[in-house]
This record gives C-alpha cells, sequence and structure tokens, in this order.
C-alpha cells in the first residue's frame, strides 16, 4: 500500500538525476504514458546503481523468457498480495497488451482457486503466493511448476517475484505517490 502522504524522498530532476539518468527517466515516463514515472525519477536519484537495476528489471520484464502474458500474472498478483496500487496501475496496462483482460484481473485477485485458470496457470499463482507468504515454495507445488516451466523459467519465476515484492517494499517505504495517467 503507497501511502497518501509525501513522498519520502522527492522525485529528482536534471540536478538530482544527472544527465544519464534524467534522460532515462524521460524515456520511461513518456513509455509509461505519465508525464512523470515517479519510480524512475526516485529511484534514478542513486546514480550508476539505478542503471545497474533497471537492467537487471529489464532483463526480467519485458526481455524475460517467461511469456508475457505469464510474467504479468506474477507481477499483477504479488501487487496485489502486497497491495501495491503503483504497480498495480502499471501493470494494468502492460498486461492489457500481454492480454490480461478486465475478467483475468479480477481472477488474479481472488488467486489461484478462482474458476477458468488452466492447470499451468494456477500452478503458477499458486508459487507466487507461497513465495510471498512462506519465502518458499513446496515440493508438491514446484513439482506442479515443473511440469510446465524448464529450469531457466523456474529461476526467473522465483527472481521476478521477489524483485516486484522487493519493489512494492520500496515504493511503500519511500512513500512513492502514483503516477497520472
Amino acid at each position: 500500500m503507497v501511502s497518501a502522504s509525501q513522498p519520502r524522498i522527492a522525485p529528482g530532476r536534471l540536478r538530482e538525476l544527472g544527465p544519464v539518468n534524467w534522460a532515462a527517466w524521460q524515456v520511461l515516463s513518456r513509455a509509461s504514458g505519465t508525464a512523470d514515472a515517479q519510480l524512475f525519477s526516485t529511484l534514478g536519484r542513486t546514480g550508476r546503481l539505478f542503471r545497474g537495476w533497471l537492467h537487471f528489471s529489464g532483463m526480467l520484464m519485458p526481455a524475460g523468457r517467461l511469456r508475457r502474458h505469464d510474467s504479468e500474472l506474477v507481477i499483477l498478483r504479488v501487487a496485489h498480495l502486497r497491495d501495491c496500487a503503483y504497480e498495480t496501475d502499471h501493470h494494468i496496462r502492460l498486461g492489457r497488451r500481454a492480454g490480461v483482460t478486465p475478467e483475468i484481473l479480477d481472477r488474479i485477485r481472488q488467486g489461484a482457486g478462482a474458476d477458468g485458470w488452466t492447470d499451468k496457470h494456477r500452478a503458477l499463482l499458486t508459487a507466487v503466493d507461497q513465495l510471498v507468504q512462506t519465502r518458499d515454495i513446496d515440493d508438491a507445488t514446484w513439482d506442479r511448476l515443473a511440469t510446465y516451466y524448464d529450469d531457466k523459467r523456474l529461476i526467473e519465476i522465483v527472481l521476478l517475484v521477489n524483485q516486484y515484492e522487493g519493489l512494492a517494499a520500496t515504493i511503500h517505504t519511500l512513500r512513492i505517490r502514483r503516477d497520472e495517467f
């Protein structure tokens, strides 16, 4: 959940971001459909760390090995579990492009037990829930997941869940405000 209070660290501009991060923020904001993607204008204040994080994040999504639809299911479920409106806002938009309909979004909020999931997506969402709630995936769920995903994608699922859970904590802790579209 992102607090309505003031950000703990104000979004940066050219002086705080430096020219490289400022340019990245401009491009990422436009690509996000907003004048100020506040996540990037805040994290951009970290200099090289921002660019390293951006590279890592980009290798998970959008450049990961998982189908984009599956990545969006994971991200939206993490955002729901962590009550992260910022992630939800952005990934509803991105998910729509990957085939996440309003009906699927409702099912994501309900979880793996909702009617309509394939066995593959039920296993994926069960794994997300377990990893977020217990910091582990039990053997039965892992074995079900492994029937649908190879080793590289299994690792990527774990990294993706943890990336977006950590990002939700960062957004909440820094009190990053939701973007205006």
